[in-house]
């Protein structure tokens, strides 16, 4: 794994370097960076877990200049490593050392808003909450939503297929792309932006960008299906003393409320953490083990369907239900500053996995001894979209480099038939566990799409897979 490493002085191996005058002129001597301070930001990742000196941090404005500076990259065999947001928890985003980081903030223009077909036209820079904000006033928004939503590029969440809170109702990112502008390695841009319902016209090549990692090329633009804002919004906090009532109200709401769009799970342990770092009062008065939030939207009346769905819902010690935006806020507070809380303590060990729903409540009871074993001082922190089976594992008590802890979890995850990585990538975190849950055959076949537009591998070499040697 790529570790933090020691940061170089301001400027040192720039003089007379001949590619970073080549990028100069491609996008303006201001928007290369190589000074050490000003790169900083762009070259550790949130974990604080990733990351190395970069050779320069390029911030190309349009896609004829992302090409550009992929070309010339390519030409000088310089290894080229895409930035959004930078919200990612696997090192995806960062550099291993001596690469060019391509950040694509500045590519953040709305190109055209149809709020008769519900699409928008956006450059990949522009983050999930300023595209919601301009598509407020026709009553839409992106139908992925993420805690990160205020730094995450749209680009970036096509990258990674990001997930987030709201797949139970409209799906991963991949279901939100309707087009996408991207460019290659060797500098040639593809444009599938027609927006046509149906186009069964040869390979499918804005699907296979969709999760790639910055490994194939640099998405530039992305046509994104939008979905309705839903005036009706209710949340309800559940409290358990069994993990598996937890489990088994959330599942059943997911069939019997209509307008569900959110189920998550969280543990005690998560939460005195939030309450600790955060200052929030504590949801109830009594504390229990187990906690399960659910979100119902709607253009009526979403509470109703909700409340109706618990009356008899067996388990549940104690419950809240809110419908003013301001306690709605309160009780999402209590989920999603999990992970900010979590890294207030220390640098955990993420691990995001997803399970059989079948095979999850096996997963939470065997994942704490098994990572208790390993160390005294272990510290699992749980939480995830339930209704899709996706944990993610935050683990204090081991130090950065100690790989034990990630093995364990990621074997016990493939041998209950999970995924290793469920929405964040492979990055260079889980690389090496790749084979867990692929075959040889299906890596050989990700190789060759990797041969076939990248074939000097610098588009973000190191992720999802390494380079054989010769």
């Amino acid at each position: 794994m790529a570790r933090r490493r020691r940061r170089r002085r301001a400027g040192s191996g720039v003089a007379g370097d001949p590619l970073v005058a080549r990028l100069r002129g491609i996008v303006g001597p201001v928007q290369v960076l190589t000074d050490a301070e000003m790169r900083a930001s762009y070259e550790t990742d949130w974990t604080r877990r990733f990351g190395a000196p970069s050779r320069a941090v390029v911030r190309p404005g349009s896609a004829d200049e992302v090409a550009s500076v992929l070309a010339a990259c390519n030409e000088a065999r310089v290894a080229v490593v895409p930035q959004g947001g930078n919200t990612g928890l696997v090192g995806g985003s960062v550099p291993r050392g001596g690469e060019v980081v391509l950040s694509t903030k500045r590519i953040a223009a709305l190109d055209e808003m149809d709020p008769v077909t519900a699409q928008v036209i956006a450059g990949a820079g522009m983050t999930a909450a300023a595209l919601n904000e301009l598509a407020s006033p026709y009553g839409l928004r992106l139908g992925v939503d993420l805690a990160s939503r205020d730094s995450a590029t749209i680009g970036g969440m096509a990258a990674t297929n990001a997930g987030g809170i709201n797949v139970l109702r409209y799906g991963m990112m991949r279901a939100q792309v309707g087009g996408m502008e991207v460019a290659f390695a060797d500098g040639s841009v593809v444009s599938r932006m027609s927006g046509v319902g149906r186009d069964n016209t040869g390979y499918d090549l804005p699907g296979m960008i969709v999760g790639s990692e910055g490994t194939l090329g640099v998405v530039t633009a992305l046509r994104l299906r939008l979905v309705p804002v839903l005036p009706s919004r209710a949340v309800a906090l559940l409290a358990f003393d069994s993990l598996e009532a937890a489990i088994g109200v959330a599942l059943n709401a997911r069939n019997e409320v209509a307008d569900l769009q959110a189920a998550e799970l969280f543990f005690a342990t998560g939460l005195e953490l939030v309450l600790k770092h955060t200052g929030l009062a504590a949801p109830f008065t009594e504390r229990w083990p187990f906690y399960v939030l659910l979100e119902a939207a709607s253009r009526m009346d979403a509470a109703s369907g909700l409340a109706d769905a618990l009356v008899n819902a067996a388990g549940v010690r104690d419950s809240a239900l809110a419908t003013e935006a301001r306690d709605r806020m309160r009780l999402w507070a209590y989920r999603e500053r999990h992970t900010e809380s979590i890294s207030s303590v220390g640098v955990p060990h993420k691990l995001d996995v997803a399970l059989p729903l079948g095979r999850l409540r096996e997963f939470v009871e065997r994942v704490g001894p098994l990572l208790s074993d390993l160390s005294e001082n272990a510290m699992p922190i749980l939480f995830g979209h339930i209704a899709e089976g996706n944990v993610h594992v935050n683990v204090l008590g081991f130090e950065e480099d100690d790989e034990r802890p990630d093995d364990a979890v990621l074997r016990l995850v493939a041998s209950l038939g999970g995924s290793i990585s469920a929405e964040h990538g492979v990055g260079v975190a889980k690389r090496k566990w790749l084979e867990l849950t692929r075959s040889a055959a299906d890596i050989a076949a990700m190789r060759a799409v990797k041969d076939g537009l990248d074939p000097g591998w610098i588009m973000n070499p190191g992720v999802i897979l390494q380079r054989h040697a010769g």
